[in-house]
């Protein structure tokens, strides 16, 4: 069993469960999370390594000081006495940093896109000190990088529009579990639609609840429940009194995946409307959508980035413009008006997950690319124990 590193600098958010969900599915594999932060518990039993827990006073400093410099240093010594055969970073941002770790090392890296990645545009990452460093080394890590992972075609044909090589950038979905996502038995179903997502611009909670609004008068026992926080959760709280739908309507906050799973069994459809914004952030492709229809759920979404490669169109779900809440509303509407619609959608759902987005046979290719890698740069050695011991001082 060979240890990976697991590098996101922002370990275990709440909204990226599908990295933790990849790594502990490895079979011949065992992750290490090492990051700077830590935004969850993880895992039970997940092992991680943060600067933040290393650096209990004077943090601030050190961590600004590292993200500036990019100076691997400091992981090398949480790592001292540890030899990972390869590093697998999450999003490009964390890519860059991770790239002279894993040259320190003398290993691989890999790693996965995810959208804003490769959606945003350069000003907005020189906006941010966590982001700047991307746009100002991304052309190295395409050229130094081993293997470039997108969670779609969509997110791929843009990565490669950004300089990253075609032979090796690969469209790998991550997928989820289907043996852990069973499909719900109907009598589960219960008049609820559910939206699961950040409050912000990108995800069209907006169109959703102008949708709805619509809906509320012919649909006098449908509910909204939507599961996520943000920056537009006041106003779109507010628009949801303004609309009138305001005691129909469950903000429940962001809440733990299980209260998640227990929602998305209940419901009798998913929607997720999301929108392309003009700062260029756009859905990559939509992990919900896939839990949904693991479950035996229906989805309405939009036609926008990576979602259609997550919905077979008229089999498992609908799909409609977007920004067109009267289009999003007839979906809706339709759906909640036929349950046999219901359920022939929602069987359809989970054979085309079952058949495309399967996390075991995702993760048994990705650790096909894991042992490639590893065999082409000679196996895990001592030169890794080497080049930590070599390490310099903490900043």
């Amino acid at each position: 069993m060979r240890e990976i590193v697991i590098f996101r600098q922002n370990q275990f958010r709440v909204s990226e469960i599908f990295i933790a969900q990849q790594a502990q599915a490895l079979r011949r594999h065992v992750p290490l999370y090492v990051g700077r932060m830590r935004f969850g518990p993880g895992p039970d039993g997940a092992r991680a390594l943060l600067l933040r827990d290393l650096w209990r006073h004077g943090a601030w400093p050190r961590m600004l000081a590292q993200m500036l410099t990019r100076d691997p240093a400091p992981y090398l010594r949480l790592l001292s006495g540890r030899r990972p055969a390869l590093v697998h970073a999450h999003f490009g941002v964390d890519g860059v940093y991770a790239l002279p770790l894993a040259q320190r090392l003398g290993v691989p890296l890999v790693t996965t896109f995810h959208g804003f990645d490769v959606t945003l545009s350069d000003r907005r990452f020189l906006c941010s000190p966590a982001w700047a460093n991307y746009p100002l080394h991304r052309r190295a890590l395409a050229r130094q990088g081993q293997l470039f992972l997108c969670n779609s075609g969509f997110l791929r044909d843009l990565a490669l529009a950004r300089g990253f090589p075609a032979e090796r950038t690969h469209v790998h979905y991550i997928g989820v579990d289907c043996a852990a996502y069973q499909p719900r038995d109907p009598s589960e179903e219960t008049p609820v639609i559910l939206h699961v997502a950040r409050l912000v611009e990108m995800k069209g909670t907006e169109y959703l609840l102008r949708a709805f609004a619509r809906l509320a008068a012919e649909h006098r026992d449908l509910r909204l429940a939507i599961i996520g926080d943000g920056p537009l959760r006041g106003r779109l709280e507010a628009l949801a009194g303004a609309l009138g739908v305001a005691e129909r309507v469950l903000f429940l906050g962001a809440q733990p995946h299980a209260v998640v799973m227990e929602w998305m069994r209940r419901a009798m459809m998913l929607v997720l409307p999301s929108v392309l914004t003009a700062s260029g952030r756009v859905e990559g492709l939509g992990m919900v959508m896939l839990e949904a229809a693991a479950c035996g759920v229906p989805v309405v979404a939009t036609r926008v980035g990576g979602i259609p490669e997550g919905v077979a169109e008229g089999r498992s779900g609908v799909i409609v413009p977007p920004r067109d809440a009267e289009a999003l509303a007839a979906a809706m509407g339709a759906l909640a008006a036929d349950p046999a619609m219901r359920g022939a959608m929602g069987r359809a759902g989970r054979a085309f997950v079952a058949e495309r987005f399967d996390l075991r046979r995702q993760t048994e290719m990705l650790e096909c690319w894991y042992d490639d890698l590893v065999q082409a740069h000679g196996g895990a050695d001592s030169s890794s124990a080497r080049t930590i011991a070599r390490a310099g001082p903490f900043l």
